[in-house]
């Protein structure tokens, strides 16, 4: 429930989404499918009488370059957060992979991270940092970052991270650490 201006308590809707979006990631798509580009280009106009093991080489590194560089930046172009009554979802990308599911069970509790950056990450993407947890991070922001009964953490950015934890917090259970799920 949320308060509303006039003083009544109004439910929440069933499912709530949020995303966060990094149109930078863009440029760097298109980096990458040039990269696959120049290695077609080499392979298809190349006369291959200079030396077949270098221009294979090149090709194939062109092609490698290009298609990592194209799939590990469209993958975190943006991702998006599902709340519902039993869990949370983490999608990331046009094809929505990597993915998490998150039980609420699962959680202990929600905060706002006004100041999610890929430097204190070490980038952008799904990250994992021994100390600071788990993150998916697509631009510098806020976020919501929960705090899981196993001791971990999990951060994501995405817009109006306020709204989204205040949803999460009120579908919390009560529940006491250590015991059974």
């Amino acid at each position: 429930m949320r308060d509303h201006p006039h003083g009544e308590n109004v439910p929440h809707p069933p499912v709530w989404t949020g995303r966060a979006t990094n149109r930078f990631q863009w440029l760097l798509a298109l980096v990458g499918a040039a990269c696959l580009a120049l290695g077609i280009e080499l392979a298809v106009d190349s006369a291959w009488t200079t030396g077949i093991a270098p221009l294979a080489m090149a090709v194939v590194g062109c092609i490698a370059a290009g298609l990592l560089v194209l799939f590990g930046t469209l993958a975190f172009v943006h991702v998006a957060l599902k709340v519902d009554e039993e869990s949370l979802e983490v999608r990331c990308g046009h094809i929505g992979l990597p993915r998490r599911r998150i039980p609420l069970s699962s959680v202990a509790g929600a905060e706002v991270d006004p100041h999610v950056t890929p430097r204190h990450w070490g980038g952008w993407g799904y990250r994992w940092r021994p100390e600071k947890g788990t993150a998916v991070v697509v631009r510098r922001g806020e976020g919501v970052r929960l705090s899981l009964w196993d001791g971990h953490t999990f951060t994501i950015t995405v817009d109006d991270a306020e709204a989204a934890v205040q949803i999460i917090r009120d579908r919390l259970r009560p529940r006491t650490p250590g015991a059974a799920h």
